[in-house]
């Protein structure tokens, strides 16, 4: 089934995950105060958009829940949940005019589960339910050079790294290359 504007069921899926005790699910009201306590960390923000805010406040944690929410919605926001708790945010955007075919993917996750292999699981779970149920053939995620961390998550997900687009992100007074990566449905 592919659909280029599909029923919120199938924007708010939950998916599981190959690690344990993690999974994705649309976000809830009562995940307000996980969400702030998660995402209010410099070394999270550090690699986000400016749009991310830091410090992260609970009434910027209510504002997100309603945005991911609302009902127009036409991309993908689900909650990453490990052991029942909400520990970050996975998304696909899904693009417009000559680029209908292409959505964005873009992704943060608690200090606390980085490098136990969440994220990577959760890029390839996402990756390949875009793929299946809506009319793309493209999937990409700008991200820092220094981003190590996430440039691991993408090669391991299988994403190619496409090229560098140099002195392309200013983020708290310091301005560095992106590295573009995508993954093509085939």
């Amino acid at each position: 089934m592919t659909s280029s504007v599909a029923p919120a069921t199938i924007l708010r899926p939950t998916l599981a995950l190959s690690v344990a005790g993690a999974r994705l699910r649309p976000w809830a009201v009562a995940d307000a105060a996980s969400l702030t306590t998660q995402a209010n960390d410099r070394g999270v923000w550090q690699n986000l958009r400016d749009v991310f805010p830091y410090p992260y406040s609970l009434a910027d944690a209510q504002g997100y829940l309603r945005f991911v929410s609302a009902p127009d919605s036409s991309d993908i926001h689900l909650a990453f949940e490990v052991d029942g708790a909400a520990v970050g945010s996975i998304s696909i955007l899904f693009q417009a005019d000559v680029h209908h075919r292409s959505a964005e993917i873009g992704y943060w996750l608690g200090r606390a589960h980085w490098g136990r292999g969440i994220a990577t699981a959760a890029v390839q779970a996402v990756s390949d339910y875009a793929f299946a149920y809506f009319d793309i053939c493209r999937l990409y995620a700008s991200v820092c050079d220094r981003n190590e961390g996430s440039v691991r998550v993408l090669l391991k997900a299988g994403y190619e790294l496409e090229g560098r687009l140099r002195q392309s992100i200013t983020k708290n007074g310091e301005t560095m290359d992106a590295l573009l990566f995508a993954s093509l449905k085939f």
